[in-house]
C-alpha cells in the first residue's frame, strides 16, 4: 500500500477561558486541586527572552489528558488551570490538529465532541474548581459568571508552500491572508469575505524571526512558531484575556454602585447617605487593590518582543478604553463621595454651631435669672 503524503500543517488549537469568580483569594497555600498537585507556572526562557526577564508566575495544575473525537478524528486533549490572586481562574484547553488547508480549522472555533461541546466541559470544570476552592475565595460570585474566551491557532513552523517547500512566515501570511482572515473571523464562505474585512481582521501582526508570525484579532489569533516557543506568546494572550474579563467585571460593579448611589441619594435619608459613603469608600479601596494586582500580573516587559505582543492584543481588546471608562466612573464615584463628605461636614458644622448658640442662650438665661 502506498504511503500517504504528509499533512501540510500541524499544531494545536489552544482555547483560553477566563472566569472572574471572586473579589479576591486568601493568601494561604493550596497544595492540591481536583486531585492534582499545585505548582508554579514557569515559562522556559527562549532565544528572545533575556535571563533577567520577569514573568508573573501564577499557581497552576495540569489535569490528566483525555481522549475526545474532534472534527478530524480522535485526539488527546490537554487541560491546564491557573489560579490568579485577583479572584480569577484561567482554563486553557489544547487540541492537536493535522490538516492540509487553513480553512479546515474553521470547524474548531466552536469545538464539538461526539456527545457535547467543549464549552460545557469547561463550564463544568470551572464550577468544580470554584466548589473546591470555596474556603479560599473571598466574597465569591453567587453563580459562575460568563467567561471571556479566546482561541489561538498554533502552527508548527516552518510553514510550506503547495510543493512542501519551507516558506518565510511573513510571505506565507501575505499569500494566505484571506484564508487566515476567514479562520480568525469564523467565516465559512471565504470567497465572499471583502478585502477590507480581510485586511482589518489581520491588520495586527508581528514577526521576529523569518519562521514565526503572530496575527491577533478580537476573538482569535494565529501563531506560527516552533512548538517549544508557543507558551510564552500564549501566556501573554492569556493575561490580556484575563485583564479583559476582570475589567468587564469591575465595570459592571461600578455600574451597580452608581445606580444604587443615585437611587439612595434621591431618598434623602441621612442613614442612606452614610451607607452610600461607606460603600463608596470600600469600592475605592477595592479598585486601588485591583489596579495594583492587575498591573503586577503584566510585568513581563523584560522582553520587548513580548511587550509588543501585549501592546497589539491589548489594542485589539481595547483595554485602554476599558481603563478610561472605569477611571471615568471612579472619578464620578470620587466626586460623589467628596460631595457627600462635604455635605456631611456642613451638617456637622451646622449642628456644632447650633449647639454653641444653644449653650450661649442657656448661659445667658442663667445669668439673667441669677441677677434677678
Amino acid at each position: 500500500m502506498a504511503n500517504q503524503p504528509p499533512v501540510r500543517y500541524q499544531g494545536e488549537v489552544v482555547y483560553i477561558y477566563a472566569f472572574d469568580v471572586a473579589y479576591d483569594t486568601a493568601r494561604k497555600p493550596i497544595q492540591t486541586l481536583l486531585g492534582q498537585p499545585v505548582e508554579q507556572f514557569v515559562v522556559d526562557p527562549g532565544k528572545r527572552t533575556p535571563r533577567q526577564s520577569f514573568f508573573y508566575k501564577p499557581q497552576m495544575i495540569r489535569l490528566p489528558p483525555m481522549e475526545r473525537t474532534c472534527p478530524h478524528g480522535p485526539a488527546k486533549i490537554e487541560r491546564i488551570i491557573k489560579l490568579l490572586p485577583v479572584g480569577a481562574i484561567s482554563i486553557t484547553v489544547r487540541v492537536p490538529f493535522a490538516v492540509n488547508h487553513v480553512d479546515e480549522l474553521v470547524a474548531y472555533h466552536d469545538l464539538q465532541f461526539e456527545d457535547r461541546p467543549l464549552y460545557d466541559d469547561v463550564r463544568r470544570l470551572a464550577q468544580d474548581v470554584v466548589t473546591e476552592l470555596k474556603g479560599h475565595l473571598i466574597r465569591p460570585q453567587l453563580q459562575l459568571p460568563e467567561e471571556e474566551a479566546y482561541t489561538v491557532f498554533c502552527f508548527a513552523s516552518p510553514v510550506t508552500d503547495d510543493h512542501g517547500t519551507p516558506m518565510n512566515a511573513e510571505q506565507w501570511f501575505q499569500s494566505h491572508r484571506r484564508q487566515i482572515a476567514a479562520l480568525l473571523t469564523q467565516e465559512e464562505k471565504m470567497a465572499k469575505l471583502s478585502k477590507q474585512e480581510a485586511e482589518e481582521s489581520t491588520g495586527r501582526y508581528l514577526s521576529y524571526y523569518d519562521n514565526d508570525i503572530i496575527v491577533m484579532d478580537w476573538d482569535a489569533a494565529l501563531l506560527v512558531d516552533e512548538p517549544q516557543d508557543f507558551d510564552e506568546s500564549l501566556f501573554i494572550m492569556e493575561l490580556a484575556n484575563l485583564q479583559l474579563a476582570e475589567l468587564e467585571a469591575y465595570d459592571r460593579l461600578l455600574d451597580d454602585a452608581l445606580e444604587r448611589s443615585y437611587r439612595d441619594l434621591g431618598e434623602r435619608r441621612l442613614r442612606s447617605r452614610r451607607g452610600i459613603m461607606r460603600e463608596l469608600r470600600d469600592i475605592r479601596i477595592d479598585m486601588a487593590r485591583f489596579n495594583d494586582e492587575l498591573s503586577n500580573i503584566t510585568k513581563f516587559f523584560g522582553d520587548w518582543h513580548l511587550a509588543r505582543i501585549y501592546e497589539k492584543i491589548s489594542s485589539r481588546f481595547h483595554l485602554a478604553d476599558w481603563h478610561r471608562t472605569i477611571d471615568g466612573k471612579l472619578k464620578t464615584l470620587d466626586e460623589l463621595y467628596q460631595l457627600l463628605n462635604h455635605d456631611q461636614n456642613n451638617r456637622t458644622m451646622f449642628w456644632l454651631e447650633m449647639t454653641i448658640i444653644l449653650l450661649f442662650i442657656i448661659d445667658l438665661v442663667v445669668l439673667i435669672l441669677g441677677l434677678k
